[in-house]
């Protein structure tokens, strides 16, 4: 676990379907996680931080531990309304929409392009933007990048898509750019975000 600003915890842990290593946050005075894994100090991690109240997924791919989370502390689990379909029967969820503001002062912004629900969270009180799958870097750092091509339905048209949202976001006050696959960019966070959508091919 690392506090990456005040309140403000990052970590990672392997994807138990994928193999991959993931990234989750946790606002700790909004006792609110995002993209949620169990860390590797385990769930009395959060039980001397505080319980988490919510837990909030950037796509409806990554609910993660959201259950366990759900089962150990009564969480709500926040989904956007397009992308519910995909948790029916996994437990029971809370939907939201682009343009809601949810528990911490979060606003949901859309991205769409490579995911019909794909979002952008913007979190002012951390001046920070979560982003699910759109945009990853590497465990240890590095310039920010799309998924593999194989990834992608239409690689050539969804790289522009995702271009054209970031693109839009980066009116947004935001420093901080908290990341689902890689590590976040913890400074700097709109400058990179910046070239990765004047930049990437």
């Amino acid at each position: 676990m690392e506090e990456i600003a005040s309140g403000l915890w990052h970590w990672t842990a392997r994807h138990e379907r994928t193999g991959g290593r993931v990234s989750s946050y946790y606002l700790e005075p909004e006792r609110v996680v995002i993209d949620g894994v169990i860390p590797r100090e385990g769930l009395e991690w959060f039980e001397e931080h505080g319980e988490p109240r919510d837990v909030l997924l950037t796509n409806r791919h990554h609910d993660r531990h959201a259950w366990r989370l759900r089962d150990a502390f009564g969480c709500a689990v926040h989904c956007i309304r397009n992308g519910v379909h995909e948790l029916e029967g996994r437990g029971p969820v809370q939907s939201f929409d682009f343009g809601d503001e949810l528990p911490g002062g979060i606003v949901v912004y859309e991205v769409d392009a490579i995911c019909p629900d794909e979002t952008a969270l913007h979190i002012p009180h951390y001046a920070a933007l979560a982003c699910a799958d759109g945009v990853i870097r590497g465990p240890d750092g590095g310039e920010l990048a799309f998924v593999p091509d194989r990834l992608m339905d239409e690689p050539d048209q969804t790289k522009q898509g995702l271009r054209d949202a970031y693109g839009s976001l980066l009116t947004l006050d935001f420093d901080t750019l908290l990341l689902a696959h890689g590590s976040p960019v913890v400074s700097d966070g709109k400058t990179a975000l910046r070239a990765f959508v004047s930049n990437s091919t």
